[in-house]
């Protein structure tokens, strides 16, 4: 095989997507046929096993490639999102149309059968979650979204058109995932880890980021000279072998912690101690550079 990111290209010996022929080898290479996720999250796995890790999830909205199915219900592909590579459960995905009109700006809000807040939940999503939405209505000084093409209504104020600017500050978003669980793999407001917070945040103001957090420190911003000895920002990553957070300040950082089992804001000092007995000093920080 070439030495080709496996996470971030689709290729086995088995099969590989057709742009990479000449680039690997594989015993067959095929198009891809997009789908689109049609359930509020599934798991993204390395292996299409229900007991197998979790190594991320994908969202409402969102385009997967499909290369192959298997006859035990999952799908093989690439999140168009963030090109990871892994397997979802086939049942979790659909058509292309209706095409997404709108994206989650809440942390996660809920969908309802109908344009009223006491209705039973269908559904909740998480933001970044991407939906069809057409008519507007209001009850009771509520207004609301209706889906297009279906049944269902989201709160207005949870939700923006694809096409408006995102949030100015991806500091101040990761901050709303104060006290979510930590979940290894996950990338919803219902558990994630540190490396989703990272990538979740940036989206929400319209930066994208790769999902795993060697993968982010090669390819987000720029070092910042001296690293964690360096002259520190708001908003610099710090990076250590298999751990990030994001700096609030010179003082305090953010960051999904396997320590504390949620997302929590701590003194920088507090966290390089301990943090450091299992992962040494950090391996760099890194600083976004301008849109």
């Amino acid at each position: 095989m070439s030495g080709l990111e496996p996470r971030l290209h689709a290729f086995r010996p088995e099969i590989a997507d057709a742009k990479l022929m000449g680039k690997v080898d594989a015993k067959r290479f095929v198009e891809a046929i997009s789908r689109r996720v049609v359930v509020p999250s599934a798991p993204l796995k390395r292996i299409p096993r229900p007991e197998a890790s979790l190594d991320s999830e994908v969202l409402r909205g969102e385009t997967f490639k499909v290369f192959e199915e298997t006859g035990e219900g999952w799908s093989w592909g690439q999140l168009e999102t963030d090109g990871y590579v892994g397997y979802v459960p086939t049942a979790a995905l659909g058509s292309l149309v209706p095409e997404p009109s709108h994206r989650v700006t809440a942390l996660r809000t809920f969908v309802y059968p109908g344009p009223d807040n006491k209705l039973p939940v269908l559904s909740n999503l998480s933001i970044g979650s991407r939906i069809a939405l057409a008519t507007e209505t209001e009850r009771l000084g509520t207004r609301y979204l209706l889906f297009s093409g279906g049944t269902g209504a989201v709160i207005a104020s949870h939700v923006a058109p694809l096409d408006e600017p995102g949030e100015a500050d991806f500091v101040a978003v990761s901050e709303r995932f104060l006290e979510t669980p930590y979940l290894w793999g996950g990338r919803t407001s219902l558990g994630l880890d540190c490396s989703a917070l990272v990538q979740l945040s940036l989206a929400a103001c319209g930066r994208a980021a790769p999902r795993d957090t060697d993968l982010q420190e090669s390819m987000v911003g720029e070092a910042v000279e001296g690293g964690i000895s360096g002259t520190l920002a708001r908003g610099d990553l710090v990076y250590w072998r298999g751990h990030v957070g994001i700096l609030a300040d010179r003082q305090r950082v953010v960051h999904a912690s396997g320590a504390h089992m949620k997302v929590v804001s701590e003194p920088l000092g507090k966290a390089l101690k301990r943090i450091g007995r299992r992962f040494g000093v950090p391996t760099s920080v890194r600083r976004l550079t301008p849109l």
